[in-house]
């Protein structure tokens, strides 16, 4: 049987703190009980591993990630950022796939000696992720979490402003049929775009006219093959990301029309495809970078709080999008 720190504190009759902080060489411990620890390694064979280093500097030197899904070019961009962000701060990242069950969150990366803090990306059931993190005293971060009001430190996108400079474009280009199509309304997200949208449709005193998608390049299409179907097609489009506005564009082209002669379309994201269909995509972009960059600073800040417990400040950032115009959008000639 492999030897472990156990077993070297049994034999050296001293604890387990004291045997860790002579494998760490602090300069705490008293030379006799030094002494005894180190041959009681001796005489046992032990060889100090990473986990025992671990356990007396408190630390794993891993960030853990949560996410739902891989299918998103956004999210990969953001995890990508977050690791090389981890990387400057000597951490390695641990990804995990996870759909908040309650098999997942009994998966051994939930564990405080496996990883020293978590970042969770986009959670639907964040409630969960709380709870669970709290209680097995882990710092965390929510990034594009669904509520205002969380009591964890997160970085948020303004998707209310969003959603107005997208509408609001389209305005400007003198559109006055401009349908939205949103995401899920299980995402917070969703929800703060289809509100700037209508803000920005009441300021002009024009009627909304919303679908709703599900995320993804089918939906968008069924969306707009039902208008071109029912002769009721908008002459512009707002759509929650940048996949259902492709949708819309494949349907627009598979019926013969032009984009943005018939209809200017605005996506959401600024994916790495949307400048790979043509036209080229006027859509939102979101500060991957920045998101990125202030989850790592908010959970390494939480991480070091965790040590000093009279410092509980919680942080909640709201990064600013921006609007990207292109070819896909133009000023309504009117017909």
């Amino acid at each position: 049987m492999k030897v472990n720190i156990f077993d070297v504190a049994r034999k050296s009759g001293l604890s387990v703190v004291t045997v860790s902080r002579v494998i760490n060489h602090a300069g705490t411990v008293r030379e006799k009980n030094r002494i005894k620890v180190l041959q009681a390694m001796q005489e046992l064979g032990y060889s100090p591993s990473a986990a025992a280093r671990s356990l007396a500097l408190g630390k794993t030197g891993v960030i853990g990630i949560a996410i739902m899904t891989l299918n998103d070019s956004f999210l990969d961009a953001v995890v990508k950022e977050i690791n090389d962000k981890v990387a400057e701060h000597h951490y390695l990242m641990a990804l995990f796939i996870s759909q908040a069950d309650e098999n997942d969150m009994n998966n051994a990366i939930f564990q405080e000696d496996r990883v020293d803090g978590m970042i969770v990306l986009s959670p639907i059931n964040e409630e969960r992720y709380e709870q669970k993190l709290t209680r097995k005293n882990i710092p965390y971060v929510l990034v594009d979490n669904q509520k205002d009001n969380s009591l964890a430190p997160s970085v948020q996108v303004d998707n209310f402003r969003g959603g107005y400079e997208a509408t609001k474009h389209l305005i400007d280009l003198g559109h006055v049929s401009i349908a939205h199509i949103s995401g899920p309304s299980s995402f917070l997200s969703s929800k703060e775009r289809v509100r700037g949208y209508q803000e920005a449709m009441a300021e002009a005193g024009l009627e909304c006219r919303i679908e709703q998608g599900n995320f993804d390049i089918p939906s968008g299409y069924q969306i707009a093959e039902s208008w071109i179907a029912s002769g009721s097609l908008p002459t512009a489009v707002f759509a929650g990301d940048d996949m259902m506005a492709f949708g819309v564009m494949d349907a627009l082209k598979n019926n013969g029309l032009r984009i943005p002669d018939d209809m200017s379309i605005v996506g959401y994201d600024d994916q790495v495809f949307a400048t790979q269909f043509h036209p080229w995509l006027t859509t939102v972009r979101q500060p991957v970078e920045s998101i990125g960059a202030q989850a790592i600073e908010l959970l390494l800040k939480q991480i070091r709080r965790k040590k000093d417990t009279e410092d509980n400040e919680v942080k909640h950032l709201k990064l600013q999008p921006e609007l990207i115009v292109r070819a896909s959008t133009s000023m309504f000639e009117g017909k």
